[in-house]
C-alpha cells in the first residue's frame, strides 16, 4: 500500500526545530519507517525542509511540493487545489495529515491527527483572522477523515463534544519521548555559566503565549521571593522557549520583577535544554490548556520533578507523578514551588516521574498509528 504523510512541518531537526506538530511528525515518521517494511511511504515536503535525506529508504518516495515558496500569493488555491493535484498524482491508498487539516479538494481515504482544540474554547489566546480555518477547514477535515487520531483522551473528548463525532471514529494515541543521554553535572554547570544563572532555579520550557500562564507563574514566584527573601535569595525562575502570540505582555511581566530573579533565555538547543532540565529544582508548567503536554513528559523522563496543572490532558500525562495544582491559584503555585525547596520532596517526584514516563514511547505511538492505517486499508479492500 502507498501511504502518504504530510511532512511539511518537519523543518530542520538537527538545529532543534522539532517543536509542536513538527516534533510529532518527525518522530512518528522515523519510527514508522523502522517498524513497517511492508508498505510504501510517500513523504511530502516543501522548499523549507532540509531534513529530506534522513528519511531516504527503499520503501520511501520523497516528493517536494513544487512552487511552495509562492504559496503566500495564492494561499487557498495552493493549499487546497494545487496540493490536492500533487496528492492525486501520487496515487495514494491513504493520506495522513498530522496537522489538523486535509486539503478541501482531497477526497481519497485520509487520516488526520488533532493535537488540541484550544482555539474553539479560548479564541482570545490566538491571533485574530483565523475564521476560515476554525469554521471551515477543521470541521470539514474531521468530517471526511476515515479516522481521527487524538493525542490524548482529553483531546478526543473535546473533538466529540465540539463536532459531535462518534467515539469509534476517534483513536487516542499518545505521543512519546526520545530517550536522551543525561548530561553531566559539568555540562549543566557550563550551560548555567553561559546564561549567567544561579545554582538553584525553577525551569519552564515552552512557547511563551497566553495559554501557558506565564504571567501567573512569574507573579507567584515573585511573591515567594518578596515574602521569603532569605529562602529565595539565590533562587531564580528560568523561562525558555520561542516568543509566541502576545509575547510583549509576558516580557512586561518579566521586567516588572524588580529582584531580577526571573530570567528569559530564549529558544534553547536540545542539548542546552536537557542540561538545564537536569539541574533544575523543578519543572514548572502551570498551563491553562494542553492537548498533550510533551514538555511535562520530557521533564519526567529526565528525572526532573514536575509541577503542573489539573486541567485538560496534563493529569492524563502526569498521572500521580507530578505535583498537580490549580493553575489559576497563585497560592497553590507558590505552595508547590515552596515544597520543591525540599530535597526529599524533589527526590520523591523525580522517581515517580521516571516511572510514569516509561508508559509513553514513539515506538508505541507508531505501532498504534500503523494499526489505524491497517484498519482503513483493510476496510477499503473489503468494501
Amino acid at each position: 500500500m502507498r501511504i502518504g504523510i504530510d511532512c511539511r512541518t518537519i523543518l530542520n531537526p538537527s538545529a532543534g526545530e522539532k517543536a509542536g506538530v513538527g516534533h510529532y511528525t518527525y518522530y512518528l515518521v522515523k519510527h514508522l519507517l523502522k517498524l513497517d517494511k511492508k508498505n510504501k511511504y510517500v513523504l511530502f515536503f516543501d522548499h523549507r525542509s532540509n531534513s529530506v535525506q534522513e528519511f531516504k529508504r527503499k520503501q520511501v518516495e520523497i516528493i517536494r511540493f513544487p512552487f511552495s515558496e509562492y504559496k503566500r500569493y495564492l494561499p487557498y488555491a495552493y493549499s487546497h487545489v494545487f496540493v490536492t493535484r500533487v496528492l492525486n498524482q501520487a496515487n495514494l491508498d491513504l493520506f495522513h495529515s498530522p496537522a489538523n487539516v486535509i486539503p478541501l479538494q482531497y477526497t481519497k481515504p485520509a487520516v488526520v491527527t488533532v493535537h488540541d482544540l484550544a482555539i474553539y474554547q479560548h479564541p482570545e489566546w490566538f491571533p485574530p483572522k483565523q475564521d476560515f480555518s476554525v469554521k471551515v477547514l477543521v470541521p470539514r477535515s474531521l468530517a471526511k477523515a476515515k479516522k481521527i487520531i487524538a493525542v490524548s483522551q482529553s483531546t478526543a473528548n473535546d473533538i466529540k463534544k465540539q463536532f459531535h463525532i462518534p467515539a469509534n471514529h476517534v483513536s487516542v494515541i499518545h505521543e512519546g519521548y526520545e530517550p536522551a543521554k543525561l548530561p553531566s553535572k559539568l555540562a549543566t554547570h557550563a550551560v548555567r555559566k553561559k546564561f549567567k544563572l544561579s545554582e538553584q532555579y525553577f525551569f519552564y520550557v515552552g512557547t511563551l503565549e497566553p495559554r501557558k500562564n506565564i504571567a501567573g507563574m512569574i507573579q507567584a514566584f515573585d511573591t515567594l521571593v518578596r515574602h521569603k527573601p532569605r529562602r529565595y535569595k539565590n533562587v531564580q525562575l528560568v523561562l525558555a522557549g520561542a516568543k509566541g502570540y502576545q509575547f510583549q505582555d509576558n516580557y512586561k511581566a518579566i521586567q516588572a520583577v524588580k529582584s531580577g530573579s526571573v530570567r528569559y533565555v530564549g529558544y534553547l538547543s536540545s542539548k542546552d535544554k536537557q542540561a538545564l532540565l537536569q539541574g533544575a529544582l523543578g519543572f514548572v508548567f502551570p498551563s491553562l490548556y494542553e492537548g498533550f503536554g510533551l514538555p511535562v513528559l520530557e521533564a519526567m523522563a529526565a528525572g526532573t520533578p514536575v509541577i503542573t496543572s489539573t486541567v485538560a490532558s496534563l493529569p492524563e500525562v502526569a498521572g500521580k507523578a507530578a505535583l498537580l495544582i490549580n493553575p489559576t491559584s497563585s497560592l497553590a503555585l507558590q505552595t508547590a514551588m515552596d515544597k520543591f525547596m525540599s530535597a526529599k520532596v524533589r527526590m520523591m517526584y523525580s522517581k515517580r516521574g521516571k516511572r510514569q514516563a516509561k508508559q509513553f514511547s514513539w515506538e508505541r505511538c507508531a505501532k498504534e498509528t500503523l494499526k489505524v492505517y491497517d484498519s482503513i486499508l483493510h476496510f477499503s479492500k473489503v468494501s
